[in-house]
């Protein structure tokens, strides 16, 4: 029973005193006054409680000897303590001067008592202190929990974006059926002149285009005449070969492989010696690869006299071409390769870094398709190409692709190439030739296109937006 007493100069001052300590449930004892103040004896509950329960005999602890007890180490209990008998003289132990020193200060500055506060009611009964929570984990925790959930949307809002074009798309195709059905029903001319151009091998996307800007007329023959006239003045080709050979510069000629570069090279070297003689003329080769490709230009520079130089490098190249700055005209042959290689980039980057004005003149099949000349172009634009050569004219069933792609890609037109004789097989480009060869023998093509393929097609040309930017260009006046 731990009876505590608590003395202030008013009762009401003791039992607050009382309660801060023992708290509300304390039980008072008693309450007197002495010597002028009030005196509170209380117990805690906690201990009043105790008294009801049965009381155990508490075992005898064991207390130790401190140094006043002549160091002797063994245990005694304090209910029955064993008398301190005095050691005799002569058996008390030798301490040498530095322990004697030490006993001596021990003696002489005894230990500070700690004064125990007894702890308050609010302290005892205070709750215990939360878990420290670790930040770190809980952000990381967050910021995985909203990754997750910004990727689920997004990918549900992908998937949603994807069907509401495909559900577009479905409306514009059955829309644009609908429209050119009634125009068909409507201006039978217009299907006539889609089916000439289709069959010429234009794209569909340009002829829808200049079909939608075409004037109302009744007569077909009139319509087509129209859209010549159209074509003629969107296709950009040079007047005479005078402002070429006569101006001069370097030139190089690149495109894919097998496109006709090394004979179309040969033939613009046959008309520059022909016109200025061959020390005016220098040929360079950067065909290191493939097998024969050096030797094959370097035969014809024999036969018209010219020396061949070969490059590995741009390196090379710019050596060469400052020892050459003095020839009149330089014909470079380059190296063919896929549209797709990223050689090409390297190609294009060691022509417009060599250190001199390089004139890229693009080399286009006239048997290769519309998709296929479109990433010929793209691949080999670079900066800009300085013109375009149509190669292989006599092997192509129709040249429409190829005008296509000059017309919505504004490439400057040179020559064409239609044999494999140097140089008779080499013309300057004429443009109402070219337009009547395209135009021309094809109502077998024609027929293959029925009524109810050209909604379709014209449906699907609707829906190609890569072109709109070149056709608005193109010139209707």
């Amino acid at each position: 029973m731990n009876v505590k007493k608590f003395t202030a100069a008013t009762s009401r001052d003791a039992l607050r005193k009382v309660r801060e300590a023992l708290g509300p449930d304390a039980v008072i004892l008693s309450n007197r006054p002495v010597d002028g103040v009030v005196e509170i004896l209380a117990l805690d509950n906690d201990d009043v409680a105790s008294l009801a329960a049965p009381s155990t005999q508490a075992e005898p602890q064991p207390r130790f000897a401190s140094f006043d007890d002549d160091f002797d180490p063994e245990p005694v209990f304090t209910r029955a303590p064993a008398p301190r008998q005095p050691a005799p003289r002569a058996a008390a132990p030798q301490l040498d001067a530095f322990a004697g020193q030490a006993y001596v200060e021990r003696r002489a500055a005894p230990a500070p008592v700690e004064v125990e506060v007894p702890p308050t009611y609010e302290n005892r009964r205070a709750p215990a202190a939360a878990p420290a929570i670790d930040m770190a984990a809980m952000s990381s925790m967050m910021s995985a929990a909203i990754a997750q959930a910004k990727e689920s949307a997004a990918s549900e809002m992908s998937g949603m974006m994807s069907e509401i074009r495909a559900m577009r798309g479905l409306m514009e195709t059955q829309l644009a059926e609908l429209s050119w059905n009634a125009t068909a029903q409507r201006e039978p001319q217009k299907a006539a002149v889609l089916r000439e151009m289709l069959a010429a091998g234009f794209s569909a996307t340009l002829a829808r285009y200049l079909i939608d800007k075409m004037p109302v007329t009744k007569d077909a023959a009139e319509a087509l005449r129209w859209i010549k006239t159209v074509l003629a003045r969107n296709l950009t080709t040079i007047a005479n070969e005078d402002d070429l050979l006569s101006r001069g510069g370097v030139f190089a000629l690149v495109g894919p492989t097998g496109v006709g570069k090394t004979t179309t090279t040969a033939k613009l070297a046959a008309r520059c010696v022909m016109r200025h003689g061959p020390d005016k003329l220098a040929l360079i080769t950067t065909d290191a690869y493939r097998i024969g490709g050096h030797e094959q230009l370097r035969i014809y520079g024999k036969i018209l006299g010219v020396m061949v130089h070969s490059v590995k490098d741009e390196a090379d190249l710019r050596i060469a071409l400052k020892e050459l700055k003095n020839k009149h005209t330089v014909l470079i042959d380059t190296i063919g390769m896929s549209q797709r290689d990223q050689m090409v980039t390297e190609q294009v980057a060691m022509l417009s870094e060599s250190g001199a004005d390089v004139k890229r003149l693009l080399c286009l099949n006239a048997t290769s398709t519309n998709e296929t000349l479109n990433e010929v172009v793209r691949a080999y634009q670079g900066s800009g190409l300085a013109g375009c050569i149509m190669t292989k004219l006599d092997e192509a069933a129709s040249i429409g692709n190829v005008l296509d792609v000059v017309i919505r890609q504004k490439l400057n037109l040179h020559y064409i190439s239609n044999g494999q004789r140097v140089p008779e097989d080499l013309h300057l480009a004429d443009r109402g030739m070219l337009l009547d060869r395209a135009f021309r023998n094809n109502r077998a093509a024609s027929a293959q296109f029925g009524d109810a393929d050209l909604p379709l097609m014209m449906a699907a040309a609707g829906r190609m937006d890569g072109h709109e930017h070149a056709l608005r260009e193109v010139s209707l006046g």
